[in-house]
């Protein structure tokens, strides 16, 4: 298996997709960022809020991420890089983890402008607001607008960084399963992003059930995890942690069930 991540780290670090998906988190985190800069400013008016929010961190890896998973996993089918991998006495339960490891590590990579910028505005004194639809890095950024940021302050928002991005990891983790069982991007990414914007509706539910509160809290999907701001406390932090695992390790165990059963042509 450690062949197998290395291989693929190596073949991620060549491919074009990644660096024009890099350039696309960039360039969108930039748009965020002055866009939350510039309204509270007056600047630009305030209904352009949902403009801002096509930029931000949730709906732009929503897209990309299920975009990585087609294009990095069912590419290997197309190109017979998975087949070749079984073939060569790789087992399908080391081919599932490795691909989710690679996977992973490339929602990070393209996830770092969001880390980068929402660091610089934090430490700017200036205020961000996008009104009620921050989520994510956006929420991190208008939440702590204007407090400053020192080095406890940097080390705990490198901390919920991290957690915002297992949290996203654990979301699109659900790709996996698709990719391996659909094979097709198109259907991954469609299916996924529909997935994102039910998962939306079924927030507002939560909001309003707090029964059904209870029960979306143990998924990654829950708005509690992706409202996280620099003063987050650590059981909030640990909670979103240990869900997001334990929601990608029942993922892992849905694609080998499913994918140990299929015929390799």
């Amino acid at each position: 298996m450690y062949n197998l991540i290395w291989a693929d780290l190596y073949k991620l670090r060549k491919a074009m997709a990644i660096k024009i998906l890099f350039g696309i988190t960039t360039l969108s985190a930039a748009a965020m960022a002055i866009m939350a800069y510039l309204i509270p400013q007056h600047k630009i008016d305030e209904s352009l809020t949902d403009l801002g929010f096509l930029f931000s961190d949730v709906n732009v890896i929503s897209i990309l991420g299920a975009v990585i998973a087609g294009v990095f996993i069912c590419g290997d089918f197309d190109n017979k890089t998975i087949h070749n991998a079984i073939a060569a006495g790789s087992g399908r339960g080391a081919v599932i983890v490795s691909k989710t490891i690679v996977f992973c590590c490339a929602l990070a990579f393209i996830l770092l402008p969001y880390v980068i910028i929402t660091g610089i505005a934090l430490g700017t004194n200036s205020d961000y607001s996008m009104g009620s639809v921050a989520l994510g890095f956006l929420h991190l950024m208008t939440s702590g607008a204007g407090s400053g940021l020192s080095a406890s302050g940097g080390l705990k928002l490198l901390g919920i960084s991290l957690t915002l991005m297992i949290v996203y990891m654990a979301q699109l983790s659900i790709t996996v399963p698709l990719a391996f069982v659909l094979k097709k991007p198109v259907l991954v990414v469609a299916i996924f992003y529909g997935l994102s914007i039910l998962s939306g509706q079924l927030g507002r539910l939560a909001d309003s059930s707090p029964r059904f509160d209870r029960i979306f809290a143990a998924t990654p999907f829950s708005g509690n995890y992706a409202l996280m701001t620099i003063n987050s406390g650590a059981a909030v932090i640990f909670k979103a942690i240990a869900v997001s695992l334990i929601f990608l390790l029942v993922m892992l165990a849905i694609t080998y069930s499913v994918f140990r059963r299929t015929e390799i042509k």
